[in-house]
């Protein structure tokens, strides 16, 4: 049984670093990735094995701490230690690879060692991610995607601007399952009886469920994903209907990723379509979500007024952003 074997830091893994492994994979019976991670690098270990392990499934994925120097006897001293043999053939794209490989009675194949074949480099998408998204699979692409979150009471556009948002940087938008869960649990309603209660574990299925889908989303988005709530949002309608907060509802929010709020601001005429709660409750909402941003970290901005300039205040939010970015 042939033994193939790969190293890299894999910060973060791109299609250039999935070319050389798809390479190797066909030529041996089992392949060994073994990722180096050092303390000072931004993405954790963990996550850059958990994408090279949906990646790349058929393949064992290792993760080690980088504490060698950069030579090629420590390493190879340290690999037969590691594995309790020495690998049969090793995979590499660097100038180190036939000295490494050498020193351990190894193989070496040289993979697109000019980049011709993939011409990317975990710094290049490290400085600009979003420029060279297309170069990322769809998990970690995710990571790198802008998140833009509207937030706002009911009746303040915040749907159609989301939607809007969307359409103008070509990118997807996340709808608000909320909404979905409650136009489905009211089907049939008649109006002249009271409307369905809302129940805590309600909240937390719809804070789990709207997270979910952010997530999947993101796998897809052009450089920036629009959502129409979040999850952290969920905890306040659960504040509205039960006074308080519900700790699993705010641990679910905790995991939100947002790189900015857009707080739809209460000042356009309220429409009843029939499933809102009404226009009392409107500004309760808004001061309750401006509260939580304002004691929050991540960057927010107020978007008032007609709805033309909501969108123009929106869009050069956005657009700044991404920008900033990259």
């Amino acid at each position: 049984m042939t033994l193939g074997f790969i190293v890299g830091k894999f910060y973060p893994p791109h299609r250039g670093h999935k070319h050389l492994i798809d390479t190797a994979r066909r030529q041996v019976d089992r392949l060994i990735v073994m990722i180096a991670h050092h303390p000072s690098q931004t993405i954790p270990g963990e996550l850059r094995r958990a994408w090279l392990e949906e990646i790349h499934p058929d393949c064992e994925i290792h993760l080690v701490p980088d504490e060698l120097e950069d030579d090629s006897r420590q390493w190879a001293e340290f690999t037969v230690g590691y594995l309790g043999r020495p690998p049969d053939v090793v995979f590499t794209s660097e100038d180190y690879g036939h000295e490494y490989a050498r020193l351990m009675g190894a193989r070496h194949v040289m993979v697109d060692h000019a980049r011709a074949a993939v011409p990317v480099s975990g710094t290049l998408v490290r400085s600009e991610p979003l420029k060279h998204l297309g170069f990322l699979e769809p998990c970690v692409r995710a990571y790198f995607v802008r998140r833009v979150v509207l937030l706002g009471a009911e009746s303040t556009g915040k749907t159609t601007l989301a939607q809007q948002l969307a359409e103008r940087f070509s990118t997807t938008w996340v709808a608000e399952y909320g909404r979905e869960h409650w136009e489905r649990k009211v089907a049939g309603h008649s109006m002249s009886d009271p409307l369905p209660s809302w129940s805590h574990e309600e909240f937390v299925e719809i804070a789990a469920e709207q997270q979910a889908r952010e997530n999947l989303l993101a796998r897809e988005a052009n450089r920036v994903l629009i959502c129409d709530t979040n999850a952290f949002a969920t905890g306040t309608w659960h504040e509205r209907y039960y006074q308080s907060r519900d700790a699993r509802v705010d641990t679910i929010g905790a995991a939100d990723k947002v790189d900015l709020y857009l707080l739809t601001a209460p000042d356009v005429a309220f429409v009843q379509d029939g499933f809102r709660d009404g226009e009392k409750f409107r500004y309760w909402m808004h001061e309750a979500f401006r509260a939580q941003l304002a004691s929050c970290a991540t960057p927010w901005q107020l978007i008032a007024g007609p709805y033309e300039e909501r969108f123009e205040a929106a869009e050069s939010a956005v657009a700044a952003l991404l920008k900033e970015s990259g």
